[in-house]
């Protein structure tokens, strides 16, 4: 079999499991509410996310095509398939490092970063980033997190002006029942952005192994990825589910709407305007301004620190972990 062809078999082998871990990964950030107040049970919740997130990774491809070609030129990269290949390696290591670790890191940061890593190791030098659109994308991770909590906080405000007459017990049993639909379109929205990622990264392997001569999203890679992301959705990550759900704030019916309500509007408005952004970091701090605007003593700064280091930390360090497996890769192999 030929090299490049077999390279970029491994490449969508990779890119898949990376999708799958994903799925397990950051399912916890759209589960976490709804499992927290009691609204739906473990199980349950899992699996209409896992359904939502497969529907919601096949309604666009926008954000896809933009990953494409914003981080590096396909058509320019110097062993692009072998390139992406570590990259895809270097992910997953991430991804499975911080799940191990308990902690909700950004898959986006860390397939981002790899990416760049992986290009600058093997090009020898920071010119061969598309500046312009890396910049764009590195802006909107910041952003992100920042909009998520003070729309947090302003639609937390907004339900204690309106229901500040209301009891709070038949409150929270009317918002438990809200939190269903709101779990379900949180992770279509997730599907909407994250899932396209491992879509763009795939075509952009396809491009560099000149097996495909444009950014259009192959429909079997569309569907592939968005599979793998629900089937890895469907097993659940227990272990950061507790993390999101019990260590932010106090999860009530009601800031468990109002927290999903600002992370599924801030990411579905990034899908629409193709833009990748880390749904981790929007849910989590959606939660944090919420938790601020009920009485910012009710947030755990100190898992919120911990986060934002993890945050801080994860797109550099991928970098720096994609461009050893590359070096160490080309030593044995090219």
């Amino acid at each position: 079999m030929d090299s490049v062809l077999l390279i970029t078999i491994i490449i969508v082998i990779v890119g898949l499991a990376f999708d799958f871990i994903n799925g397990f990964h950051d399912i916890a950030n759209a589960v976490a509410t709804s499992i927290s107040t009691r609204a739906l049970k473990p199980r349950v919740a899992i699996s209409i996310a896992a359904v939502m997130n497969f529907f919601g990774a096949i309604s666009f491809t926008g954000v896809a095509v933009a990953l494409t070609s914003s981080i590096v030129d396909p058509f320019a990269l110097k062993n692009g398939e072998f390139v992406v290949m570590c990259a895809l390696i270097s992910a997953v290591t991430w991804n499975l490092m911080t799940w191990v670790a308990k902690m909700p890191s950004s898959s986006s940061h860390a397939l981002i970063g790899s990416i760049a890593g992986a290009s600058i190791a093997s090009a020898g030098s920071f010119g061969v980033l598309n500046w312009g659109g890396f910049t764009t994308i590195i802006v909107a991770l910041i952003i992100s997190p920042i909009i998520g909590f003070s729309v947090g906080y302003l639609i937390y405000s907004l339900f204690k002006f309106v229901f500040r007459n209301k009891k709070l017990v038949q409150t929270n049993r009317r918002f438990r029942i809200v939190q269903i639909g709101t779990t379900a379109m949180q992770a279509y929205a997730h599907g909407t952005n994250d899932a396209q990622k491992t879509m763009g990264i795939i075509t952009l392997a396809l491009i560099a192994s000149g097996l495909q001569t444009d950014s259009t999203i192959p429909f079997w890679v569309q569907v592939s990825c968005a599979a793998a992301m629900a089937l890895g959705s469907s097993i659940g990550g227990y272990r950061i589910i507790k993390t999101v759900g019990t260590k932010i704030i106090k999860i009530e019916p009601v800031t468990g709407v109002a927290a999903d309500l600002s992370s599924l509007s801030i990411i579905m408005s990034a899908t629409l305007i193709h833009l990748p952004i880390s749904s981790t970091q929007v849910i989590d701090s959606s939660l944090m301004g919420v938790g601020t605007a009920n009485h910012k003593k009710e947030v755990n700064w100190r898992t919120g620190k911990s986060m934002l280091v993890t945050w801080m930390i994860t797109l550099p360090c991928a970098g720096v972990l994609a461009a050893v497996v590359y070096w160490i890769s080309a030593a044995i192999f090219l």
